[in-house]
C-alpha cells in the first residue's frame, strides 16, 4: 500500500503543476494577450509573481509572452525555484515574514506605483505569497507584524479569518495592489491554496475586492484572545479600509483561478482507480481541526473493515482542503502530521489499512516534511522508539514522533501549492 500511496500522491502533484496552470489560461496573439478568452493589446507587459509557485509560473508566463516583457518581479520562497533570466528573482520567509520580504513589498509597490494607463500588470499569484510580501501599512514595524502573525498562526484560526487582519494591516493586500497599479490594466491568474478559491482570500487577494471590514478583524482577534501590539490595534480602530466590491477601480482588474486543489484531489482518485481501488472522494473543501478530521477518517476505516462500508476494501477514501492546529504544547509539527499521528494512534494495530497527508507545496508547518504516512504498525514503532504517540499529540509534537517511526513523507520544495491532500487505502477484509 505504501508504494501506491506514493504513485498516488505523484498524480496529485503532478495535476497541480504551476506551468500548465498559466499555460491554460494564457496565450499571445500577435500584439494581443488572451487571458481565458479575453483579448488586451497593452503598451508595456510588466510581470509580478509573488508566492510558492511564482517561479514556475513566471517562467511559463515568459515563455509566451517572451520579448513582450517590459520588466519585473519574482518573489518567492527560499529553495524554491527562480524566475526566468531577465527578471530578478527575490527570496524572503515564509511562514513568518522578515526583512527580505519588507524589500520585496517595498519594491513590488514601487513597480506598480510607476505604471501608466495604457500598461498591463501581469500578477502571478500563489499561496505564500501574504508572508513573502511583507507589507506592513504605514506606523507598523516588522517586528510587531511578525508578532501578530505568529500569534494568528498558533491560534487555530481559519486562513480566511487570518487573511481578515492581514488585509487591514498591509499596503498590497485585500486590493492594495490593484490599488496602487491604477489605472494600469491589471490581469491577475491565481494558483489556489484557499478552500472555495475565492480571489479575495487566495495570498490575501492583493488584486481583488475586500469583502472583509475593518470590525470583522478586530472580531477575529477577540475570538482566539489575541491581543495586538498598539500599533496594529490603533490601525483596526482607525482604518482606511480596504477597497470593496464595486469599486470602480475593480473596472480596470480580471482575475482567474488557473487552479486549485481540487485538480489535484481528482486525479489522486483516478489514479487510486487505475490501481484498483474502489474510490470515494469524501470532500475538496474539508477544514477544521487535524485531530477531528483524523477521528472521522479512522471511524471510516473501521466501518469500512467491519462492514464494508461507505465502500468495500479495496477501497481510497480522498480528501482535500486546509486543517488547522490549535497550539496548546511546545512540539513541532503541522496540521498534515498532526492528522498522521493523531490517525496512526487511533488505530494503533488495527492491520489493513495505510494513509498519508500532505502539504502540497512540500512543506508542512516550520518543518521541513511535506506531511507523514502511516498504518496500523505506526504506533507501535513510535512507542519502540520510547515515544507515547499521544502524549506527543497533546503536546503538538508530530514531527519527531514521526521521524522515529520512520513516517515522515519528505518532497522537498514540489513548485506548486494547492492545500492539503490526503488519501486512506483500506485493503483488509471486512470482518462479518
Amino acid at each position: 500500500m505504501e508504494e501506491d500511496l506514493r504513485e498516488i500522491l505523484r498524480a496529485g502533484l503532478a495535476a497541480a503543476d504551476p506551468k500548465d496552470a498559466v499555460r491554460r489560461h494564457l496565450g499571445l496573439e500577435g500584439n494581443e494577450v488572451l487571458v481565458s478568452g479575453e483579448r488586451l493589446s497593452p503598451g508595456r507587459i510588466f510581470l509580478l509573481a509573488a508566492g510558492k509557485a511564482a517561479g514556475p509560473m513566471a517562467r511559463a508566463a515568459a515563455g509566451i509572452l517572451g520579448g513582450k516583457i517590459s520588466g519585473g518581479l519574482v518573489v518567492t520562497k527560499d529553495g524554491h525555484e527562480p524566475g526566468p533570466e531577465g527578471l530578478e528573482t527575490l527570496y524572503a520567509s515564509h511562514p513568518e515574514p522578515d526583512e527580505r520580504g519588507l524589500e520585496a513589498a517595498r519594491r513590488t509597490a514601487e513597480l506598480a506605483a510607476s505604471l501608466g494607463e495604457d500598461d498591463l500588470l501581469l500578477a502571478l499569484v500563489s499561496g505564500g505569497a501574504s508572508a513573502l510580501l511583507a507589507d506592513p501599512a504605514e506606523g507598523i514595524k516588522l517586528g510587531e507584524l511578525k508578532q501578530l502573525t505568529s500569534a494568528l498562526l498558533r491560534s487555530g484560526a481559519s486562513i480566511d479569518e487570518i487573511n481578515a487582519v492581514r488585509k487591514h494591516v498591509s499596503t498590497l493586500k485585500g486590493g492594495g495592489l490593484a490599488r496602487l497599479a491604477h489605472p494600469a490594466r491589471t490581469v491577475a491568474l491565481l494558483l489556489s491554496d484557499v478552500v472555495g478559491d475565492d480571489p479575495s482570500s487566495i495570498a490575501s487577494g492583493p488584486t481583488a475586492p475586500d469583502p472583509t471590514t475593518l470590525q470583522d478583524a478586530r472580531g477575529v482577534l477577540r475570538r482566539y484572545g489575541i491581543d495586538p501590539p498598539g500599533s496594529v490595534a490603533r490601525r483596526l480602530r482607525e482604518g482606511p479600509e480596504t477597497p470593496k466590491p464595486g469599486d470602480p477601480l475593480f473596472r480596470r482588474v480580471t482575475s482567474v483561478v488557473c487552479g486549485g486543489g481540487r485538480a489535484s484531489v481528482e486525479a489522486a482518485a483516478r489514479r487510486a482507480k487505475e490501481l484498483g481501488y474502489g474510490t470515494l472522494l469524501l470532500s475538496t473543501t474539508l477544514t477544521g481541526e487535524a485531530r477531528g478530521a483524523a477521528s472521522v477518517h479512522a471511524a471510516m476505516v473501521r466501518e469500512a473493515l467491519a462492514s464494508g462500508n461507505p465502500s468495500p476494501p479495496p477501497c481510497a477514501l480522498l480528501s482535500g482542503g486546509e486543517l488547522t492546529v490549535t497550539i496548546q504544547g511546545e512540539g513541532k509539527g503541522g496540521p498534515n502530521q498532526e492528522f498522521c499521528l493523531a490517525l496512526a494512534a487511533e488505530l494503533e494495530g488495527v492491520e489493513g489499512w495505510a494513509a498519508f497527508s500532505v502539504d502540497t507545496d512540500g512543506q508542512d508547518g516550520p518543518t521541513g516534511a511535506a506531511g507523514g504516512l502511516v498504518d496500523g504498525d505506526t504506533a507501535g514503532r513510535m512507542r519502540e522508539a520510547g515515544i507515547d504517540p499521544r502524549d506527543a499529540l497533546a503536546r503538538n509534537d508530530a514531527h519527531p514522533a514521526l521521524e522515529a517511526a520512520s513516517s515522515l513523507l519528505i518532497t522537498g520544495p514540489t513548485g506548486t501549492n494547492v492545500n492539503d491532500l490526503r488519501a486512506v487505502l483500506v485493503r483488509g477484509r471486512p470482518r462479518r
